[in-house]
């Protein structure tokens, strides 16, 4: 995927809401100094001096989620005690909803206490319940789930074996994604997978996998009978294997398998890279992107997590920078229209004047560019329409564009006057103007006012349309001509 459509991919999170159900705990992080050992036992002494808590568990999924702009639910159960009241407050200052949440005043919230010295995890202490939850706390849940699911576009399964997914809950819960359209995707534990059947998609890593299927996975051939075992009994739609520094592997129920390499970055800490994993590919799953599409988003933002201390989230303006790395200058200026219609909005909020213009723009030459020039000095921003392919092609003929698109927008792209970039495919740009509603809208001289498509649409809303002349003698196909008579 180009950094443009993934920004349309996060363009579409703010509409999608997500449910997530599963083991909730608090991940508390002691930061300290250890410089000498104990008298009073040979054990090091952390002199602390930072204090982190954090959202762990099915908690740092829906942080995750939260983070990448899309609206939360919770179901879950927890303790009537100060963890669980810590709990509810990180949730409701991020705009969680709680509905679905649930307290058992016998069982205690799970808290994971972390000592770090010198970048190194020096002793974790767990306070939790493990047992199953009691038939009340599971009604609870189960007419949550029969009442509320339908509302949702993804449905994400967090399980830490603690005893909130009982195997009715998780039945509940495959069934009513069957039965409502809804995608099901589960991070699994433990060694009887039998309890997901009917889930839309599993995310284990290689030794779940292994330990589930009963098959040693030593090398691809093995991967593949492993993966092939689970989707049959277990009646998936996919099955996306984590591999850690071999990356992931994606295997549907129809078609090859899709294999992922990992995205080279120094790795700090691996805590929390599965719950990155499962947010992005559910939000991709929920906003129609390809399986495919939403898995290799999903390794980018893995790379990015495991490069960071303790759970964390990763945000969309990071997985955007490092999609577009390759291409830093030109690459950030282009977008799509649903992407730039909100960038563009925002600028004219602040009072910038905007600017569009359009073409072709197939062997750019100095008119090009002495053209884009004048155009930028009418206003604040200015942003290029390019006719795609199939539009230049309709235009022009057969033979043309001499350039493809993608090559023809990154040239553009990286002259200074062109702040933003969008193509278009159709045979005029109105609907990108009228998306944008420039304050100018520039055209050649070669045409007259009356002319310009898109003319009215810009003056009704208090624009203006101008015209700038072109360089005598500049055109692409002159070029042409010169080369074909010379060579």
């Amino acid at each position: 995927m180009e950094r443009r459509e993934v920004e349309s991919f996060f363009e579409k999170a703010a509409s999608v809401r997500a449910l997530v159900i599963g083991d909730l705990m608090l991940d508390e992080y002691l930061w300290g100094k250890a410089e000498r050992i104990s008298p009073e036992a040979p054990v090091q002494v952390v002199e602390v001096t930072r204090e982190d808590l954090r959202l762990g568990g099915a908690g740092n999924v829906v942080h995750n989620l939260a983070a990448l702009g899309c609206s939360v639910s919770v179901c879950s159960v927890i303790g009537a005690d100060e963890n669980g009241a810590l709990l509810r407050r990180a949730f409701e200052a991020k705009g969680v909803d709680l509905e679905g949440l649930f307290e058992d005043p016998q069982r205690k919230t799970s808290k994971k206490t972390r000592v770090i010295a010198a970048n190194q995890q020096i002793v974790r202490i767990d306070r939790e319940t493990k047992a199953p939850v009691d038939a009340g706390c599971e009604g609870e849940m189960l007419s949550y789930i029969s009442a509320c699911c339908g509302s949702f576009d993804v449905i994400v399964v967090s399980d830490y074996l603690k005893g909130v997914l009982t195997p009715a809950v998780l039945s509940a819960l495959c069934l009513a994604g069957r039965s409502l359209g809804i995608p099901v995707v589960v991070d699994p534990k433990g060694n009887d997978y039998g309890k997901y059947r009917g889930a839309t998609l599993l995310t284990p890593n290689r030794k779940e996998a292994e330990i589930a299927s009963g098959i040693a996975i030593t090398d691809l051939p093995s991967l593949e009978a492993a993966a092939a075992r689970l989707l049959a009994e277990l009646a998936l739609d996919a099955l996306l294997i984590t591999r850690s520094e071999a990356g992931m592997s994606l295997f549907p129920a129809e078609g090859p398998a899709v294999h992922i390499p990992t995205v080279a970055r120094e790795v700090f800490d691996v805590t929390g890279a599965g719950d990155t994993v499962i947010s992005v590919l559910s939000l991709g799953l929920a906003c129609g992107l390809p399986l495919a599409d939403a898995a290799w988003v999903a390794n980018v933002a893995a790379g990015i997590a495991v490069g960071k201390l303790g759970t964390s989230t990763v945000t969309p303006q990071e997985i955007v920078a490092e999609v577009g790395h390759g291409l830093k200058d030109s690459d950030s200026k282009i977008k799509n229209l649903d992407v730039l219609a909100h960038l563009i909005a925002r600028e004219r909020s602040r009072g910038k004047q905007v600017v569009f213009t359009n073409g072709c723009f197939d062997l750019l030459h100095v008119g090009h560019v002495k053209y884009l020039q004048k155009a930028r000095t009418l206003g604040d921003l200015l942003v290029v329409g390019l006719n795609s392919d199939a539009s230049v092609k309709r235009l022009k003929g057969e033979l043309r564009p001499l350039i493809e698109e993608s090559e023809r927008a990154h040239i553009l792209a990286a002259l200074d006057c062109i702040d933003y970039l969008v193509i278009f495919d159709e045979d005029t740009p109105l609907k990108v103007i009228e998306a944008l509603a420039p304050n100018v809208l520039v055209k050649g001289g070669d045409y007259s006012v009356d002319e310009v498509v898109g003319r009215e649409s810009v003056e009704a809303s208090g624009g203006r349309v101008e015209l700038v002349q072109f360089v005598d003698g500049r055109s692409t196909s002159r070029i042409i001509e010169k080369i074909l008579a010379s060579y």
